[in-house]
């Protein structure tokens, strides 16, 4: 007769936590939608470790080098 092995449950793993570092988002980064041509300005840092994703149209939002305003 053969020996049946006893099926143990395996625990969920544990997500990580992110680590703290730079914020991803900076002041003064701009964003662009490349459907509507939406920007949008990054005006202060959230402290986040993990960077936001900006959503227009359905497509994440393409990051543009910031003009200078002045």
């Amino acid at each position: 007769m053969a020996k049946v092995k006893k099926v143990t449950k395996r625990e969920p793993a544990t997500p990580t936590a992110p680590k703290p570092g730079k914020p991803k988002n900076k002041k003064g980064q701009t964003y662009e939608c490349r459907v509507c041509g939406y920007r949008v300005v990054v005006d202060e840092t959230c402290g986040c470790a993990e960077e936001h994703v900006f959503i227009c149209c359905g497509q994440p939002m393409k990051r543009k080098r910031a003009a200078a305003i002045g």
